[in-house]
Formats: structure tokens, C-alpha cells, sequence
């Protein structure tokens, strides 16, 4: 259902199926799929790719414009994939001719003010607490969780099953599986609980933990520790994304925990 208030391009392509509620604007070259809903006064701005069953709700603002004194009006596109729910006032701008493209990934739950910037991927089931400010070109990699008033520096990556505390300022990559926090942030341990929740296994769980134990608490610098889970722990994906992540980290992961902290 589309309300009669709501201004709607007619070159927008919108499933029958999708409901539009008042007041709600959508531009020209938008595409949203079937079962999405848009709330009152939401905005859904050229170069939209919206999927299935999709929820977008009052004062969000979906492919605005970004906010890079570099953009030069070249065509880009924002996407929300299917089951994602954005909620009241987050801002996704679309992306630069870095990417061409911004990605919010399936399932995912945007909490109110939220700010996801130009060229940043999203991946799926990631949960962005309230007023998460993420700069461009961030990468979040699946599942991960992100604490409320958290800002996120561009060119960041985080590392699939990490999660955030609340109200840090993310400088550096954060690895996959951790639990990261503190002011100026660091590593507190791994994410056990949130890798529980996933169905890891108690026995990959301790793999994971005895791995970081080598990057953080062995007394290894960063090549050694890696070379040590490379010589030491058996083939898996968990090996394998740990070793790749930092190995490949441009801005260098968060440091471990501080002798005040322990």
C-alpha cells in the first residue's frame, strides 16, 4: 500500500508488495523488492537498492548524498540487502568512485541515529547500536556488534564476531572474534559469549582464545605470534581469518590490555 501523501518518482521501481506510509519520498533510479516497508517522513534518495522485507523507518535517509568534499556527482548506489531493519533517523550515504558503492548486509539491525558513511560494507546479522558513526570506506565484517555512541575511523576494519563496547572511539582494525573496549580501546579478551550464541563449539572457542593468547600475552611481537599460530594450531577458518586479518590490517589492530588494566 502506498499512501497518497507519500511523493514517489515515477521512474522508482517498487515491488507491488512493498507498503509506503506518509509523507515518505522516494527519487528516481530506487529499486525496492517485496515486503519492505518505508516509514513516515523516511527518504529514499537516488541510487537506492532496497531488498525483501526490508524495515526503514520515520526521518531515515537511505543513498544521501556523501559527505566527501571529493565526490563529484559520479553515480553511485547504496543497497540494503533483505531482512535489514533501519531504524528512525540513520543516515546510509551512497558511495564514492572509490567503490561506487555502499553495503548494509542481510539481517542487520541499524539502531536510531546511526551514520553509516560513504563506500563502507556491512556484512550480515551485524547489530549497530543507537548513534554509531561509522567514517567512509569502513569494512564490518558478519556478526558483528558495535556498542551505542561508538565512532568508527575511516579506512577501519572490523573482524567478523567482534564486538564493541559502548561509546569508544575505533582508531585501529579490530580482529575477528573479539571483545575490544576501554579508553584508548583494547583487546579484553575474546568474544565468548557472542561466539556461544553462533554454536562454536567449547573446543574451538578455547582454540580461538589460545590463539590470541599468542598475539597478545606471550610476549611475541606481531610477525612472531603469527608465526607461531601458523606453525602451531590446526588448518581452519578461525586459523585462517585471524592470520589473514592482521597480516593484511593497513592501520594495525588494537593493542592488548595495558598493566592498568589487568
Amino acid at each position: 500500500m502506498i499512501h497518497q501523501t507519500a511523493i514517489i518518482h515515477p521512474d522508482a521501481v517498487i515491488h507491488p508488495s512493498v507498503s509506503v506510509d506518509a509523507y515518505a519520498i522516494i527519487e528516481n533510479n530506487v529499486t525496492i523488492d517485496e515486503n519492505t516497508w518505508i516509514a513516515p517522513h523516511a527518504i529514499v534518495h537516488s541510487g537506492a537498492r532496497i531488498g525483501k522485507n526490508v524495515k526503514i523507518y520515520t526521518g531515515a535517509s537511505i543513498a544521501c548524498i556523501p559527505q566527501d568534499l571529493k565526490f563529484e556527482g559520479e553515480v553511485t548506489e547504496a543497497f540494503i540487502d533483505d531482512g535489514t531493519c533501519v531504524r528512525e533517523f540513520v543516515t546510509v550515504s551512497r558511495g564514492t568512485k572509490e567503490k561506487y558503492k555502499t553495503v548494509v548486509g542481510k539481517n542487520c539491525l541499524l539502531m536510531a541515529y546511526c551514520h553509516i558513511g560513504h563506500d563502507c560494507i556491512i556484512g550480515n546479522n551485524c547489530i549497530l547500536a543507537n548513534s554509531v558513526q561509522l567514517g567512509g570506506h569502513v569494512i564490518v565484517e558478519n556478526n558483528v556488534r558495535i556498542g551505542g555512541l561508538t565512532g568508527v575511523h575511516q579506512f577501519s576494519k572490523l573482524g567478523e564476531h567482534s564486538i564493541v563496547g559502548a561509546g569508544v572511539l575505533v582508531t585501529q582494525d579490530i580482529p575477528p572474534f573479539v571483545m575490544v573496549g576501554k579508553t584508548p580501546l583494547q583487546y579484553n579478551g575474546i568474544n565468548k559469549v557472542g561466539l556461544q550464541r553462533s554454536n562454536f563449539s567449547p573446543e574451538k572457542i578455547r582454540e580461538i582464545y589460545d590463539m590470541y593468547d599468542c598475539i597478545y600475552n606471550k610476549g611475541f611481537n606481531r610477525s612472531q605470534g603469527i608465526q607461531y599460530i601458523q606453525d602451531n594450531f590446526p588448518d581452519s577458518h578461525e586459523k585462517q581469518s585471524i592470520i589473514h586479518f592482521i597480516t593484511t590490517s593497513e592501520r594495525g589492530i588494537i593493542r592488548g590490555k595495558t598493566k592498568d588494566s589487568q
